[in-house]
């Protein structure tokens, strides 16, 4: 993958995450403009109709505080996934849906788990693991900046909040992690310069590939220039050569 396809702005940054806040803030209106409760398609842990819920659960909110809870995060996370993580960020996304649930509905209590949460948890978890992992200035400083917003959030994966889904939390923070890991390959390099990535090959040299191993000179070809030999010998392996040079006398 090309680090160039990494740190780019785009349209997409901006308008995911507007669509994805926009469809939850939409099946909320439609449950309190037509009296309809969706509570129903959350994950509903071991059964088999609760197996919907993985689909439908981060789209289900309980109420207006719940959802106005997950939207900014939400917003957030997206947008710097798509910015810093663009050609993976689908697959997080969809997948982190997918894993998330299935843990949660391994895992979970006989009750019905909703929200957008767990989704957040894949996304504090995968974004703050992968910059540690990257090892890149610019993707550690997310990991921090993430720190600093919702690190609050690492109590709610233990059960101190009664009607509140550790487990879907729980299963959000561990999907994350392994995320971090399996798409351990596709993160972003730090740009290299030229400078950087030039190494010096002792064979090219136009110089010194006119003497042998032991610093005695063989030939030089092609040139106006003669060799005065040093009077001492040379010591085997000697790191440094130091000859003169006088101009030829048809140059002169």
């Amino acid at each position: 993958m090309k680090s160039k396809e990494h740190f780019q702005f785009s349209n997409g940054v901006v308008l995911y995450p507007i669509f994805f806040v926009l469809l939850i803030w939409v099946v909320f209106w439609v449950e309190i403009r037509f009296g309809i409760d969706f509570t129903k398609f959350g994950i509903y842990p071991q059964t088999i109709t609760g197996l919907r819920g993985i689909f439908f659960s981060p789209f289900i909110h309980s109420g207006i505080s719940h959802l106005y809870h997950n939207t900014i995060p939400l917003f957030v996370l997206t947008a710097a996934l798509f910015y810093f993580y663009k050609p993976i960020a689908w697959k997080v996304i969809l997948y982190g849906i997918l894993v998330s649930g299935l843990i949660t509905w391994s895992i979970g209590r006989p009750s019905y788990h909703i929200g957008a949460s767990g989704l957040i948890y894949v996304l504090v978890s995968f974004t703050f693991f992968k910059g540690i992992l990257a090892k890149y200035y610019r993707l550690i400083a997310l990991s921090l900046l993430i720190v600093f917003l919702y690190g609050s959030m690492i109590w709610y994966v233990f059960p101190i909040v009664d009607g509140v889904s550790w487990e879907g939390h729980t299963a959000g923070l561990i999907t994350g992690f392994l995320f971090a890991l399996i798409f351990k390959k596709e993160i972003a390099k730090p740009k290299k310069y030229a400078w950087e990535e030039e190494t010096f090959n002792e064979a090219d040299d136009p110089f010194l590939k006119h003497f042998d191993e032991h610093g005695n000179f063989i030939e030089f070809p092609e040139t106006n220039m003669e060799v005065d030999t040093p009077t001492e010998p040379l010591e085997e392996n000697r790191p440094t050569i130091h000859y003169t040079f006088k101009p030829n006398k048809d140059t002169e």
